[in-house]
Formats: structure tokens, C-alpha cells, sequence
């Protein structure tokens, strides 16, 4: 392995250590330590490094994976369609870049573009069946959330039943 390929494979794990640490400390612990834009400038410096070493992805980095996992305090439940994330960017070049991969797929397609700030919370997944809430869940790890259906059901702007 050439020294760069060396010193990019050991930033990698660093890289790795940090973020799931962090991940943690957020989704788990309920105590993070660090910043939302200083976490976004670690998982970016690790998305680049493995986009410049794509033999270097391993499928338990972080770049592989969504949410956190599941609480043990809840019940789980599995989501019927896996719930995946979007990127934050911070740059106007990235917006307009990811704007022309998606023209470039649908070059016949007017497609409308709304840019909204990342405000934090939960992303959480609700099914109604026949007009009344059934389950809500939170994305957890994408395939698998906690079950907060009762909790959410305190909260009145989330109908208990659809018109």
C-alpha cells in the first residue's frame, strides 16, 4: 500500500472512531458533545477520503449506515419501507451540483427544488390504516426503529385520524 493509500486508511479509522463515538454519545446516550456542523465537517472529511479510496468502505462505516440504533427502552419494530437520509451541505456549489446528477437522470423532467435549514429532532415514520394511526415509529437504524406510538399520540399536531 502506497503511503498516501497508508495515511488515508489510518485517517479512515480515525475518522470511523470519532464519528461512532459522537453517534453514541447522540442517539444513544442523549448527550452529545460536540456540534452538529463540527459532526457534519468529520462524516464529510470521511465521505471524501472514501470517495478518493473506494476500496477503504467497509460496510460497518458510518457513511454505510442511517439514525442509530434502536433504544432498548422501546419496543422495536421494523420499517415496511427503509427510512434513509439526505446529506447536509453547507455550500451553494453542492446544492447546484446534486440539482444537475438529478437533471442529468430526468433531462425531460421540470423538476421543482424547496432548500429548507436542517432543523434537529426526531425523523419518524407514521401509518395509518383505514384513516387511524397504527404505529409511529422512529427511523432507529433505517431497517429497524423504536415503536413511540403512544408517545406520539400526545403530541395534538399529529392526527389521531385522517379525513
Amino acid at each position: 500500500m502506497a503511503n498516501d493509500e497508508a495515511q488515508a486508511a489510518k485517517r479512515i479509522e480515525q475518522l470511523r472512531e470519532k464519528i461512532r463515538k459522537h453517534d453514541r454519545l447522540y442517539h444513544e446516550e442523549a448527550a452529545p458533545i460536540i456540534s452538529d456542523r463540527e459532526y457534519d465537517r468529520l462524516y464529510k472529511q470521511l465521505i471524501d477520503l472514501e470517495t478518493q479510496f473506494p476500496y477503504l468502505v467497509t460496510p460497518d462505516s458510518p457513511t454505510q449506515r442511517v439514525g442509530g440504533k434502536p433504544l432498548k427502552a422501546f419496543e422495536q419494530v421494523s420499517h415496511l419501507i427503509p427510512m434513509l437520509s439526505l446529506d447536509n451541505t453547507y455550500s451553494e456549489e453542492e446544492v447546484k451540483n446534486f440539482y444537475a446528477r438529478i437533471q442529468r437522470l430526468l433531462p425531460d423532467e421540470k423538476i421543482p427544488v424547496v432548500i429548507e435549514p436542517k432543523v434537529d429532532g426526531v425523523a419518524v415514520s407514521l401509518i395509518y390504516e383505514n384513516g387511524k394511526l397504527r404505529q409511529a415509529a422512529t427511523r432507529g437504524d433505517g431497517n429497524v426503529g423504536d415503536n413511540i406510538t403512544q408517545n406520539i399520540r400526545t403530541i395534538r399536531s399529529v392526527p389521531e385520524r385522517l379525513r
